[in-house]
């Protein structure tokens, strides 16, 4: 049986404000679907809301989550008055269903879009959104699976829109060095700790969330 992050009494709440946000997000302010993955990805806010923080989950509304993440994230955007349509748009299904995800899966909203994109997500729509979201699940599960084999330096570079050489300059990094960890030919577990936090500080995240599983 499953263990979920929060109770499943607020679920439809926090699925109503996830989608709120992506949709005031990128249909009201204008901002990217993929730099709004990104903040849902790095930000403290997004954790907070997987971790079901009640604030998160129930004591904001999807606007006020939309700006919070933005705002930590340093993405920019011209602000609007708050807005929440009745009709719901791909945009609101996508952050709807992903925030379901989220919770029923148990993973963080990191490790889901390193596998699948929100932008990927988004696209799946037009298939989905009149399905049972068991259906959504399982093609989200076969991303996941999927996506197991990418090491975590992989993962976390792609959901920062980074390419190897991005992170080589700004991590100050050899480039082959980074090729190799993310190949598997060198494993980052056993790097010293100042290329580690070099790596990490480029990546806006912590050490550990750079180590593989394996040996944790």
């Amino acid at each position: 049986m499953a263990i979920h992050a929060y109770d499943e009494l607020y679920l439809s709440t926090a699925q109503n404000i996830l989608g709120h946000a992506a949709d005031f997000a990128i249909m009201t302010l204008g901002v990217d679907p993929s730099l709004f993955g990104k903040a849902l990805a790095v930000t403290e806010s997004a954790k907070q809301f997987a971790a079901g923080n009640p604030r998160y989950v129930a004591g904001m509304n999807g606007c006020e989550l939309a700006r919070e993440m933005l705002d930590e994230a340093r993405v920019s955007y011209q602000d609007a008055d708050d807005a929440m349509y009745l009709d719901k748009s791909p945009e609101y299904w996508a952050g709807w269903a992903l925030a379901y995800y989220q919770w029923h899966s148990g993973c963080s909203f990191m490790e889901i879009l390193s596998a699948i994109s929100f932008d990927q997500i988004l696209q799946m729509y037009p298939l989905y959104h009149e399905m049972d979201i068991s259906q959504f699940v399982d093609q989200m599960d076969v991303q996941m699976r999927q996506a197991s084999t990418q090491t975590r330096l992989r993962q976390r570079r792609d959901t920062c829109g980074m390419s190897q050489s991005d992170l080589a300059r700004d991590a100050d990094v050899p480039l082959r060095q980074i090729q190799l960890f993310e190949q598997g030919q060198r494993d980052i577990n056993k790097t010293s700790a100042v290329t580690l936090f070099k790596l990490s500080k480029a990546l806006h995240c912590k050490m550990e969330d750079l180590l593989e599983r394996s040996s944790l």
